[in-house]
């Protein structure tokens, strides 16, 4: 029986994970060794129980005795903290899906690998933080990276028995998220509630936040590069508000190959549970009559500078990348709690790193996860620094 270990199971990837576990029969198909959530409690103690989890783990030191009772009788082993989580990773498992949103994801993704465990990727900022180092740990670990963003599984299928050298140029695609048809000057008003509705995802707030401002898509472009070691001459991203194309491969020889498929997390998790077979997934099967139509436009970098930050985060390699990633979580942070406007958090990051270019040791890429820790605290008190004008 496949053993399977879930981190960050409460969040919206970690929901659709469960809905394949479950309509693929539960605990009589997969044996669960982790689960790991946040402080929905009651969710994820109705997870556990129903995939008969070996330890359910909760992010949140104080709601250890709340999950402890939740869980009481079932013969789920309890835990909680940031180590606690870590410790869960380095309990053998057959597919690990890593799906805590932000850097959090590092460690138990670096444990993962550690172990030689196949990591099923869905945090972009393990790769975007730490690429180099991620990727040394998988080689000496040889473990397997599979991506679950659905941008990169697009890219990863499209790839599938292609020669790299000949791929030309890969093309990210990007809804556009809830401003992309607002004039530039209502930007500074947006309010967070107005930030964290997205047209067509089903979404958490902090990650249909940063779609609104396209740093999705900029952790997005510098994890493709991570992840397939694809230049900056060759990627690009173009607006799709369909959502329907979620990647393109083009060859030197003209040929350009798409995926395409209904926005639905639950195909990319699907292909990464069931890698390297394809298996009949519960998604909706796509229409393109019923569609009529597909859209595409370039981006304005005006509205979305964060398109223009990753290319340089991309061009100063070292430590960039997990500046980058720091300094937008703390950003996103300060807008969500009312201290900068939306379009401060681009400046608020672009000062970051600004000031940790001029640090020792900046051209050089992190060796280990305190290196990693140790930028990423820098860029979170640099950024939290920038006030703009709120």
């Amino acid at each position: 029986m496949r053993t399977v270990s879930v981190f960050g199971a409460t969040g919206s990837v970690g929901e659709s994970a469960f809905d394949l576990l479950i309509r693929a029969g539960g605990p009589a198909t997969y044996r669960t060794v982790a689960l790991t959530g946040g402080r929905n409690i009651r969710r994820l103690a109705e997870m556990a129980k129903a995939l008969r989890a070996e330890i359910a783990v909760t992010a949140h030191a104080e709601l250890l005795p709340d999950l402890r009772e939740a869980l009481a009788g079932t013969g789920t082993e309890v835990a909680a903290g940031a180590e606690a989580i870590a410790e869960a990773a380095e309990r053998p498992a057959d597919w690990n899906l890593s799906a805590i949103v932000g850097a959090a994801g590092l460690p138990p993704g670096l444990r993962v690998l550690r172990r030689g465990g196949m990591l099923a990727l869905a945090n972009k900022e393990t790769l975007v933080a730490a690429g180099p180092l991620v990727r040394r740990t998988a080689r000496e670990g040889q473990a397997t990276i599979l991506p679950v963003d659905s941008e990169h599984s697009a890219i990863f299928q499209c790839l599938i028995e292609a020669d790299l050298e000949t791929v030309e140029r890969v093309t990210i695609t990007a809804s556009g998220g809830a401003f992309r048809d607002w004039p530039l000057e209502r930007l500074a008003r947006a309010t967070v509630a107005e930030a964290s509705c997205h047209p067509n995802w089903d979404m958490g707030q902090r990650i249909t936040i940063d779609s609104a401002s396209m740093f999705n898509k900029a952790l997005e472009v510098i994890e493709a590069h991570e992840l397939f070691g694809i230049g900056l001459d060759r990627l690009k991203v173009v607006v799709h508000p369909q959502s329907i194309i979620h990647a393109m491969v083009t060859h030197r020889d003209g040929a350009t190959i798409a995926h395409l498929g209904p926005p639905d997390m639950r195909h990319a998790i699907g292909f990464a549970l069931n890698w390297p077979s394809r298996a009949a997934l519960p998604v909706a099967k796509l229409d393109l009559a019923s569609i009529g139509s597909l859209t595409f436009a370039e981006p304005d970098e005006t509205r979305w500078p964060a398109l223009r930050l990753a290319r340089e985060v991309i061009a100063a390699g070292g430590a960039a990348g997990a500046v980058f990633n720091a300094a937008k979580e703390q950003a996103l942070d300060d807008f969500i709690a009312g201290r900068i406007r939306f379009p401060d958090m681009a400046a608020a990051v672009e000062h970051a790193l600004s000031v940790a270019a001029g640090q020792p040791g900046f051209a050089q890429s992190p060796e280990s996860l305190e290196d990693v820790l140790a930028w990423d605290a820098l860029a979170r008190m640099n950024a939290a620094e920038w006030k703009g004008a709120a």
